[in-house]
């Protein structure tokens, strides 16, 4: 059998260098004979330039993905550090929020100290509420050991909270004047007229407190403010409780009945001050076991 011959091939370095001397060989002619070779240019042109305009326009147009593929990922980066910095402020202002709160807070208590300056006091926070969305008995984080027993009142707002009706070393039960058991041993602050504020849970859905036991002679109107009397054995006397609405007049008992708007918000307490002073009831004791 024949032998298959071998394929003879060009060099690819003479292939190279041949091509480059063709390019300069035509160059030196388009220069040399420019007017000859005009008819070539423009058949060249007609065929390079769709050629180029197409590659252009490729070229462009993988241009622009880039730069929207990098623009995406620029503001992508961007959100995302946005989002960061929106997190960490929310957080802050969440903080600010929070200290601007207790500082007003402590600003009240304050004001309410210098209210009633002539009573030593202690500064209470509410820990725990019993039973509903109203703090009618609730827990403070201050007992025996902090001064605080039972009997001492308990001041909030502008005026009474309740009272201490349970004392530990360290907690103390406080009974608000808004729950069931709750009476109070009352006075008009201007006419000094007696009456009795007795709690009551469904009355303080309706955002008042009755008062009872008003004579039918008292001279009192809307808004006259009630305060705690001298004649109460666990009350000190003077600690503002409300404002009388409502009044009315029952001429079965002779007397006159009314409602009273507390100065107490008794659904956002927070913090409380107990005066450690007891009230001395020895003269009420004394007229009592005269009788």
């Amino acid at each position: 059998m024949k032998r298959r011959r071998k394929k003879d091939w060009i060099h690819p370095k003479i292939l190279y260098i041949c091509l480059s001397l063709v390019c300069v060989i035509l160059v030196v002619l388009s220069f040399r004979f420019s007017n000859q070779f005009a008819s070539v240019k423009t058949m060249a042109g007609n065929i390079v330039s769709p050629m180029q305009k197409g590659i252009n326009t490729v070229g462009k147009y993988l241009s622009d993905k880039m730069d929207l593929f990098h623009s995406k990922e620029t503001l992508l980066q961007e959100n995302r550090e946005l989002k960061e910095k929106i997190d960490s402020l929310s957080y802050d202002n969440k903080i600010l929020a929070g200290e601007n709160s207790e500082l007003e807070n402590y600003r009240e208590l304050y004001k309410l100290d210098q209210k009633y300056p002539v009573y030593p006091k202690v500064a209470a926070t509410i820990i725990s509420r019993d039973g509903n969305n109203w703090f009618n008995v609730f827990t403070i984080d201050k007992g025996k050991e902090d001064g605080v027993d039972v009997d001492m009142n308990v001041i909030s707002g502008n005026g009474l909270v309740g009272i201490v009706s349970e004392a530990g070393n360290h907690y103390a039960k406080v009974r608000a004047i808004i729950d069931d058991k709750s009476n109070v041993s009352a006075m008009f602050e201007e006419t000094g007229e007696t009456c009795m504020v007795k709690g009551n849970m469904e009355s303080i859905y309706n955002g008042y407190i009755d008062v009872e036991m008003i004579s039918n002679s008292a001279k009192i109107k809307e808004g006259d403010e009630v305060v705690t009397s001298h004649i109460s054995d666990k009350f000190l006397q003077g600690l503002s409780v409300g404002y009388v609405r409502d009044i009315t007049s029952d001429s079965s008992t002779m007397t006159k009945t009314a409602h009273l708007t507390p100065v107490v918000n008794f659904d956002q307490l927070e913090y409380v001050l107990v005066i450690t002073q007891l009230k001395d009831n020895s003269e009420i004791k004394d007229i009592s076991n005269y009788d």
